[in-house]
């Protein structure tokens, strides 16, 4: 029992990490978007680079602010009836829950790792003048987002399923 409790302990110590580089990089793209705003309506002065840079930014928010959202409880779910269930029933949802975004999260992982590899291979970078390069590794966000929030989906099934006591903030 203490090791699948450290074992949560340690993967929500890792999503939280990552929840905070997503909290701040949106702090920073909004930063650059008014950035660019400024430099372009005040200074008549633009950038690919710059403008391609921030829908890179909107990829880590997304992808790991997925699992952050999860670890918070802050997950999609029809409350409408899930409230109604008893408690047992509501944790064995949870389990079920969490153990699909496991095989669903590392599925994705796997499915995208051919698409990287081939751009990774060809050298993908931006099309327009100017542009960012190094597309694989923007790419690469999506297996390690994907296999992040396995890892908090299949902790997210054990602290339900061991009834482990949730950590304060």
């Amino acid at each position: 029992m203490r090791a699948v409790a450290c074992f949560v302990h340690g993967v929500e110590a890792v999503v939280r990490l990552f929840g905070w580089i997503a909290a701040w990089t949106c702090v920073v793209l909004v930063g650059l978007v008014a950035g660019d705003v400024l430099m372009r309506y005040a200074f008549s002065i633009g950038a690919v680079w710059l403008q391609e840079l921030q829908w890179h930014l909107i990829s880590p928010i997304a992808l790991f602010g997925m699992s952050y959202l999860l670890l918070m409880g802050e997950q999609v779910r029809v409350d409408v009836f899930y409230e109604r269930f008893p408690a047992g029933l509501q944790r064995v949802i949870e389990v079920i829950g969490g153990l699909l975004l496991l095989v669903m999260g590392l599925y994705i992982a796997w499915l995208t790792l051919p698409w990287i590899a081939q751009s990774f291979a060809r050298g993908e970078s931006s099309p327009n003048p100017g542009g960012l390069p190094l597309r694989w590794l923007l790419k690469s966000l999506i297996p390690f987002g994907f296999v992040l929030l396995a890892l908090q989906g299949l902790a997210h099934a054990l602290r339900q399923a061991f009834a482990l006591p949730t950590r304060g903030e």
